[in-house]
């Protein structure tokens, strides 16, 4: 089941601007960057190396093309698991509303939705 808070999507309006605040100004680290393809990174910060939970620096642009109804007004929450087909398994035996899980190259997720329709994801965490 779930077993942490993961992550915390920040939508930003340009990803190097915010990586060089949260960095420079609140002295975050970056925990994770990677390319998604052109113009799309993958970019989370935290305030050390050793700290599970991290904002997501996610360009709001980006979103709004990949899911025009995405509210990037406020931020998305990300929870993490350590079994995510087992996880899945579970809340959908439990009557919650389930997406698909998805491949990406970060790692697995799915989204799922709780009893007033606020959608969540769920991420695969490995470490």
């Amino acid at each position: 089941m779930i077993n942490k808070i993961g992550k915390i999507t920040l939508y930003v309006n340009n990803q190097e601007e915010a990586k060089k605040f949260w960095t420079e100004k609140l002295g975050f680290v970056v925990k994770f960057e990677q390319s998604m393809g052109p113009n799309m990174n993958w970019l989370e910060v935290s305030p050390n190396e050793n700290e599970f939970t991290s904002f997501i620096l996610y360009d709001k642009n980006l979103m709004k093309t990949q899911n025009p109804s995405a509210n990037v007004l406020h931020p998305s929450i990300m929870l993490s698991t350590t079994d995510i087909e087992n996880t899945y398994d579970k809340l959908k035996s439990n009557g919650v509303e389930v997406g698909e899980i998805m491949n990406m190259p970060y790692g697995k997720m799915f989204s799922f939705k709780d009893q007033d329709g606020n959608e969540y994801l769920l991420r695969e965490d490995k470490f």
